[in-house]
């Protein structure tokens, strides 16, 4: 790229987190609130203690049955682990609206490019 030439912008978007990864962490957050143990939880819930271990790292896609096990052995409903998830997933969906921007700008009177990086939040 020769002095006189600028870059273009160009947007660097975060991944959208996994429904499996937003689900496992409320589910993890909320056991530990509640200052619980995997075992616990997971004997309340009728499930293997690894098992729930791995739906809160979000390694396992929990069905429906399983869902609503843990949440009622955490004392949620599906519809309060929906509104909890929602809200992590809105979170997510604002980071994602945040545009890494790098452009080069001359410098007047310097004779030569000036390399600069920004951030530009975008409102929706």
């Amino acid at each position: 790229m020769s002095a006189h030439e600028t870059r273009r912008p160009r947007a660097v978007l975060t991944p959208e987190p996994l429904w499996r990864h937003v689900v496992g962490s409320v589910l993890r957050r909320r056991r530990r609130a509640q200052g619980r143990t995997l075992q616990d939880v997971a004997d309340v819930a009728g499930i293997s203690m690894p098992y729930l271990s791995e739906l809160e790292r979000g390694r396992k896609e929990a069905s429906s049955e399983m869902l609503a096990a843990v949440a009622g052995a955490l004392g949620l409903g599906l519809v309060d682990v929906l509104a909890l998830a929602q809200g992590e997933l809105a979170r997510a969906a604002q980071v994602r609206r945040t545009v890494s921007v790098t452009a080069a700008v001359s410098a007047r009177g310097t004779g030569g490019p000036v390399q600069g990086r920004g951030t530009v939040c975008l409102a929706a």
